[in-house]
């Protein structure tokens, strides 16, 4: 008589599998800790013996097997003018190993404070070269770490050169200034001098408008404590639109129209005599008439710039903020950057 047993399932099979990293993988990301440990975040960077390293290039191992040939075959021949080249090449070498690596050390590097930049613009990092040594310093490249877009600049002596490095933000809001490398390979390619940079600076990135821009919406009845039309003035979003052919010129408004053809634009606007000027503007997401949020945030931000350009006062209302009316410079950049980081 035979017996059955119930199976049972493993407890094994049915434990979730884990991801085993290997021990390379392991010794590589403590190696990455230790080496981001020893450069701590700053805006400014003194390059001394400790923070600037050097190693032969591909041209310079290939100088070291042909100073290794030449010796061999020197001395398998007894060349006396073998050597005389050999080791004068190879003091040319040590010479050039010096002058590389002093190109960098004692350099004096300094980040300025980025300005705010649109989602979709590279945002420019300024940086100031400074060198105290009386010799001019060659061929120094910058450059944000892991790209290939480098950019050269010579120091003179006893002064200071401004290099611009851009880099392109993948979305709007605060944003920490990636890490810069600093590197060259002056006097002969042989060897390869550089320096890893950590700034602490961050930078503010705007979403991007929308182009082409959509036209402001319609204003809001002014609540009752906003003050009187008359004492407000007529040069306010109420009383304001874009020129229309066929306006009289008394409705331009001459003086900003002034400011436009300064600037080199032809952006004219007029007085509107049919709007109630008892009427301020509010931006806010349910007037964009759009579903998707970074739309709404990019009609919004082309709703701020153009009511800035024209200079009319408007507020802005976000979940959970509200900016009161306003005009300025100031007044934009606060609300761009309430866009950038909502």
């Amino acid at each position: 008589m035979q017996s059955s047993h119930p199976t049972s399932a493993s407890p094994t099979a049915a434990a979730p599998r884990r991801t085993l990293r290997s021990p390379n993988a392991i010794l590589r990301e403590r190696w990455r800790a230790w080496w981001w440990s020893r450069v701590p975040p700053a805006n400014t960077l003194t390059l001394t013996q400790r923070n600037v390293y050097i190693l032969p290039t591909g041209a310079g191992w290939m100088l070291a097997l042909t100073l290794f040939l030449l010796l061999i075959g020197s001395i398998n021949f007894q060349l006396n003018l073998g050597y005389l080249l050999t080791f004068l090449l190879v003091g040319c070498v040590a010479v050039s190993i010096y002058v590389c690596h002093s190109t960098l050390r004692g350099l004096h590097l300094h980040l300025s404070d980025p300005a705010p930049q649109f989602l979709g613009s590279g945002s420019p990092l300024e940086i100031t070269l400074t060198s105290a040594r009386k010799q001019p310093r060659y061929a120094i490249g910058l450059t944000v770490y892991g790209s290939t877009n480098w950019v050269w600049a010579d120091v003179p002596a006893a002064g200071s050169a401004v290099v611009h490095v851009t880099f392109q933000p993948a979305s709007r809001g605060l944003h920490t200034v990636p890490t810069l490398k600093a590197e060259t390979r002056y006097p002969l390619g042989t060897f390869r001098v550089w320096t890893i940079w950590r700034p602490a600076a961050q930078v503010l990135v705007y979403p991007q408008p929308e182009k082409p821009a959509p036209q402001l919406p319609a204003g809001e009845p002014r609540s009752q404590g906003a003050g009187s039309a008359s004492a407000r003035g007529v040069g306010e979003f109420d009383g304001v639109r874009a020129y229309q052919r066929g306006d009289p010129l008394k409705l331009v408004i001459w003086k900003k129209a002034a400011k436009s053809f300064a600037a080199g634009t032809d952006d004219l606007v007029s007085r509107d005599s049919q709007q109630s000027q008892q009427q301020e503007l509010w931006f806010d997401l349910a007037a964009t008439g759009l579903h998707e949020r970074e739309a709404r945030i990019s009609r919004l931000t082309s709703w701020v710039l153009q009511a800035d350009r024209l200079g009319l006062d408007y507020g802005l209302r976000l979940s959970g903020r509200e900016i009161p009316p306003n005009s300025g410079a100031a007044h934009r950049h606060r609300c761009l950057e309430a866009l950038a980081l909502c």
